[in-house]
């Protein structure tokens, strides 16, 4: 029987209501196969980083324990993008919603499909600060600390979104 690995996953939308987005990733990350324990942290809006005049993005972060290998999960998470209506037509444009596999165990990859921990994770604060939410303790596949990213990482453009009435995640 195989053994259950903790996985994290980054959530991000900026369009077509990013919360409701964001829910229903939520409600589709709990019905994942050979999947449980799904753990969401708080809620952040950020600033977009990707070309021309883009809305804020509600960010968020996901701890889940799953039975699935990390390519499994990969293709799980890319259907639930597809089912929200995902275009993958410009690099960091705005989108519905996305689904980064962030970290795997202590796995590293590095294949033309996946690459673990994901290589921004540690350069961006609306990764780090809902990581932080979920294991404060976490060290990264190279020793790195998340305690020492968080210093490390500005905050400006972060901000806090109250999602009380929001998630589906009790």
């Amino acid at each position: 029987m195989a053994h259950y690995k903790t996985a994290y996953i980054g959530l991000g939308s900026n369009l077509n209501n990013p919360r409701e987005q964001i829910n229903s990733a939520l409600q589709a990350l709990r019905n994942l196969p050979k999947t449980n324990d799904l753990c969401c942290s708080e809620w952040y809006g950020s600033k977009a980083i990707g070309p021309g005049d883009q809305p804020d993005y509600v960010n968020a972060a996901v701890a889940v324990n799953t039975q699935l290998d990390p390519f499994e999960l990969l293709y799980q998470l890319q259907t639930i993008e597809n089912a929200q209506g995902r275009q993958r037509s410009i690099r960091w444009g705005a989108r519905t919603l996305d689904l980064d596999l962030l970290l795997y165990d202590d796995q590293q990859i590095n294949s033309t499909e996946l690459q673990l921990p994901h290589p921004e994770t540690i350069n961006r604060n609306f990764v780090l600060y809902p990581l932080n939410d979920l294991n404060a303790d976490l060290v990264f596949p190279n020793g790195q600390t998340l305690r020492t990213l968080i210093k490390q990482c500005s905050i400006t453009g972060l901000y806090q979104i109250d999602n009380t009435n929001n998630s589906l995640i009790e």
